[in-house]
């Protein structure tokens, strides 16, 4: 069975945190979750929960939104076309752009991991 993620963790894993309060923007979920059909979560006791698979659809939502630039509707569109299931071997593709863009993050924070354990060793490094 797939893992269900609170919307407050959904909001930490793709950094929606307000920079003052360093609480959560879940007003952005659910507002993204109200203009695409893609992302409607599992309601239980009146909290949101949401799959991995969401949680996939909603960090290509928002990288296409914040680093692309692109509108509601133009992101809608494109889920709706269902391009980004399609370009997959298109090396210009948004979807190319945002698995490159997510596996240099994921570099970024593994050079940083093993640069710490070199300056401070293994037990030191959290």
């Amino acid at each position: 069975m797939d893992k269900l993620v609170k919307i407050s963790e959904v909001s930490k894993i793709l950094n929606l945190i307000d920079p003052l309060t360093k609480k959560p923007l879940n007003h952005i979920l659910r507002y993204w979750e109200k203009e695409f059909k893609e992302i409607r979560p599992k309601k239980i006791n009146n909290q949101r929960y949401y799959s991995s698979k969401q949680i996939e659809i909603i960090k290509m939502i928002k990288f296409l939104l914040k680093n692309e630039g692109m509108t509601i509707s133009g992101v809608k569109n494109l889920v709706n076309l269902n391009r980004n299931k399609l370009d997959d071997n298109d090396n210009i593709s948004l979807k190319t752009k945002y698995y490159k863009n997510t596996l240099k993050l994921k570099t970024k924070i593994l050079l940083d991991k093993i640069n710490r354990i070199k300056k401070y060793g293994k037990k030191n490094s959290y």
